[in-house]
């Protein structure tokens, strides 16, 4: 059995879709993962990220906005 802490839920403005992130503990022990849910209509796309993983994703979407930003 796992633990699952909800951390944020937003939606995508252009697409739609539904976007949830949620923190997993397994009662086993271990590292906890962010499972990242995307919902586009009827389908799910499921993720389960180790925290590296969600380090360097984070900041290149971090990065990318920021250029983004200095762009308008």
């Amino acid at each position: 059995m796992s633990q699952t802490i909800e951390l944020d839920k937003f939606k995508i403005p252009l697409g739609g879709q539904e976007v949830e992130l949620q923190q997993i503990d397994h009662a086993a022990g271990g590292m906890s993962l962010l499972r990242i849910r995307i919902r586009e209509a009827k389908r799910f796309t499921i993720f389960d990220v180790d925290p590296v993983t969600a380090k360097q994703w984070g900041e290149t979407m971090v990065s990318w906005a920021n250029a983004q930003s200095a762009v308008e």
